[in-house]
């Protein structure tokens, strides 16, 4: 239904509404500072109320909330005017003085921008509803991750499909190396000089050209793993002539030799120039929180140096980011458990004939060195549901076998393989964002939970951060990330409640903001989200989508270098100083 065509003055009343005190018990991280100036409270009859600027019906009235406005800022008392798709007003408000089509109570709750996920999966025809996102109050979705992606040549075409077809969330993709590589001709093929490279960079420049918005890496899976640094800053040039974004899963995760993986992302950046964008965060097995605190002084150095002749981009973050899900289990499939020589483009019925015991005595001490078959828990194929130690039991034979048996291809499972001290220096460091590295199919709880997870355990129960910097993660920093807070880049900024940026925004109260899933029951929707709308129409309300929203749009990268006046704002309140399916 058009906006034009609403009922006047319609409330919607949400599921449930926070009592003020708990509202202020719950904000509370935000320092208990009298409001500045502009926080004038909604509802005080000595406030100052007036007319907003505002010409023609107001679509959408968010009334009496708290304001998190995705900058890092405290909260204020503030009500949100829509028109259309856009934001058009942020402030106190005498509904007397306006036509008012629709009003949303968030009296005791939080209104903030949608979240962006910088990092997911899926497929926007197959699961258009990606009703996991919308449920955590997620509104954009990065796509193309893991160096797998659409091929170049059939990008625009699919991104035209996805218009057709229609989106929930706002979706927006990577050109995936691993992809550009099999399409190119090079394949599992040697890259090394200019004219073998040239068709790989050619399709690179098609994406772009399409609207990917950068590039993605995936170094520790085939072919992605054969490539070379002549290589890597060959396809990154074109990236960052248009200041698109390389983001990269590690050539390993692994403790004591991530952090020279990450030097390697560092090195495109020192080469080209472009920005660079550690995905999934974590350090494989590693308890020490000195090794995560050594990368990101790593990645601090290098925002400091940055390249020769580059200025200073993605909103104050120097361009050298990541992300981080919050949970203690990767997922990927059992191929990374495999060797090089098991792995395609060799012939594996060949490899388990010939080197038979050699695959299992390798399985067999992989396994072990990352916790033991008790921390790897299938979540596809036959023994989905259960560890390897209790699919091995099941079948009475040694794990090792069993995996031989099913091969680098055979099922994908999550590993129990991370320490929560080291992950959270990661999620607190104020150039890494949160991502969910999760989908609509995936066995993994990261998928449904990641932001209802952030907010739960890291927000209110731990103090690891506060409402407000925890919100900055979710929004306007993967959005200054991707570069979707640029007008030079896209139609409609995101990822800020501010006038003339995108209605994308959601109501809720953090305290009833849960994530229910569980390794056991990893779709499980998050509960809490009172509101959701996208692109300025209420997608999500009462714990379930609105019948048939699809008000998404497919997101094309204009190709234009975002303004540095309109994106240096995200840091500057906060900052301190320093489809595959994986990770």
């Amino acid at each position: 239904m058009s906006p034009r065509m609403r009922p006047p003055r319609r409330a919607v009343a949400p599921a449930s509404l926070l009592l003020s005190a708990l509202a202020g018990l719950v904000l509370s991280g935000c320092g208990g500072d009298p409001p500045d100036a502009r926080d004038v409270e909604a509802g005080d009859p000595d406030a100052e109320v007036h007319a907003p600027p505002v010409t023609g019906p107001v679509d959408w009235h968010l009334a009496g909330g708290r304001v998190v406005d995705g900058s890092g800022s405290e909260p204020r008392l503030a009500d949100v005017l829509v028109q259309d798709d856009r934001i058009v007003y942020v402030g106190p408000v005498d509904p007397d003085t306006l036509e008012i089509l629709e009003r949303f109570d968030a009296t005791g709750m939080v209104v903030t921008p949608g979240f962006i996920d910088s990092h997911a999966h899926g497929d926007p025809l197959s699961t258009p509803a990606f009703e996991n996102f919308l449920a955590q109050g997620v509104t954009t979705i990065l796509l193309g991750q893991d160096g797998s992606s659409p091929p170049a040549g059939e990008m625009d075409a699919h991104f035209s499909e996805v218009e057709r077809s229609g989106v929930a969330p706002n979706v927006a993709y990577l050109a995936g190396h691993n992809t550009l590589r099999g399409e190119s001709g090079l394949g599992f093929g040697s890259g090394s000089d200019e004219a073998a490279l040239a068709p790989l960079v050619r399709l690179v420049e098609t994406a772009l050209e399409a609207g990917a918005f950068g590039l993605s890496l995936g170094l520790e899976y085939t072919p992605g793993q054969l490539a070379g640094d002549e290589e890597l800053a060959a396809m990154a040039r074109p990236v960052a002539a248009r200041n698109g974004v390389v983001m990269s899963h590690m050539r390993t995760e692994d403790a004591g030799a991530v952090a020279g993986a990450v030097d390697e992302l560092l090195e495109i950046r020192r080469r080209t120039g472009a920005r660079v964008h550690v995905s999934h965060m974590k350090v494989v097995l590693g308890s020490d929180p000195d090794e995560a605190t050594g990368i990101l002084s790593m990645m601090q150095e290098a925002r400091e140096a940055r390249a020769a002749g580059t200025a200073r981009t993605s909103a104050g973050t120097g361009g050298v980011t990541g992300d981080v899900y919050p949970y203690l289990a990767s997922f990927t499939g059992i191929a990374i458990l495999f060797p090089d020589w098991a792995r395609p483009p060799n012939d594996y019925d060949a490899v388990r004939a010939q080197r038979g015991d050699e695959l299992a005595a390798h399985l067999r001490d992989r396994v072990n060195a990352r916790n033991g078959p008790e921390a790897t828990l299938f979540g596809t194929g036959p023994w989905a549901g259960q560890t390897l130690a209790e699919a091995a039991e099941a079948e009475g034979r040694p794990f090792e076998e069993l995996l031989v048996a099913l091969g680098p291809g055979g099922a994908r499972a999550a590993y129990f393989v991370m320490d929560p001290e080291v992950m959270s220096v990661f999620l607190t460091d104020p150039h890494v964002a949160v991502s969910s590295d999760g989908s609509p199919t995936m066995g993994h709880p990261r998928g449904y939970g990641s932001f209802a997870r952030v907010i739960r355990q890291y927000v209110l129960d731990e103090g690891l951060l506060t409402l407000e910097e925890a919100i900055r993660k979710m929004s306007a920093l993967p959005a200054s990330i991707i570069g979707l807070d640029a007008d030079a880049r896209v139609d409609v900024p995101r990822g800020r409640i501010l006038p003339g940026w995108a209605a994308d925004l959601a109501v809720f109260d953090p305290a009833a903001f849960i994530d229910r899933a569980d390794f056991q029951n990893p779709h499980t929707l998050a509960e809490g989200m009172a509101g959701v709308w996208v692109n300025g129409t209420l997608s999500w309300t009462g714990g379930a989508p609105v019948s048939g929203a699809r008000d998404g749009r497919m997101l094309r990268d204009r190709g234009s270098p975002p303004s540095p006046e309109a994106t240096t704002e995200v840091l500057s309140e906060t900052e301190p100083g320093p489809n595959r399916e994986g990770g």
